[in-house]
């Protein structure tokens, strides 16, 4: 599969010190990430995750779960203006649900494709322009990982450990060396960390 377009494929989440995106309380259990996401670090680390992407990847419990967020956000003219302009480029983006389930699209300018998400994403790499985006759906960015298909991590590492839940980094991938691009520490020892893939 030639790259011919450069897009980049990008990804972000949150994790804790032992790696995990969720808490042992299942994949609603964001009680050791919630305290970090809403601070100054963090709100910046959003900024710069959104301002080179054009295509949004979505897994659908995410799909599902911002449409419920971010558009009221993107209305509030009150809201922290980086949450704001995150909304309104995700509102306005091209979206990809990646899902077995849904028949239709929960979001305007979005479209349902049932199929893995490596030949959905090196599809996308095929056409088009600007970064592609896989936006906290681990579901997603793990078989990219498998397929080293992605080549800049925005992770957000909290300071706590859930002591269980799920890990994004699973035992079986393939060997892979990074190198950190931009580094922010936060005044609750949150760090804000941008890997871009070695090749």
């Amino acid at each position: 599969m030639s790259n011919s377009t450069g897009r980049k494929v990008t990804a972000n989440l949150a994790l804790t010190l032992d790696g995990r995106y969720n808490g042992p309380g299942g994949p609603g259990d964001f009680g050791a990430i919630a305290p970090y996401v809403t601070t100054e670090v963090a709100r910046n680390h959003l900024t710069r995750i959104w301002e080179s992407a054009t295509t949004a990847v979505l897994g659908r419990i995410n799909a599902e779960g911002f449409l419920g967020y971010w558009p009221t956000v993107a209305a509030d003219e009150n809201a922290d203006p980086r949450d704001r302009g995150y909304a309104k480029w995700l509102v306005g983006a091209e979206k990809v649900v990646l899902s077995a389930t849904l028949t239709e699209a929960p979001w305007e300018r979005a479209r349902v494709v049932n199929a893995p998400a490596a030949d959905v994403v090196a599809e996308l790499k095929a056409t088009g322009e600007g970064d592609i985006l896989v936006n906290s759906s681990a579901s997603v960015i793990k078989p990219l990982l498998s397929a080293d298909l992605i080549d800049r991590l925005y992770l957000l590492i909290v300071p706590e450990i859930a002591g269980g839940g799920q890990r994004l980094f699973d035992d079986g991938l393939p060997g892979s060396k990074w190198t950190l691009a931009r580094q922010e520490t936060g005044e609750l020892g949150e760090v804000a960390v941008v890997y871009d893939r070695v090749r």
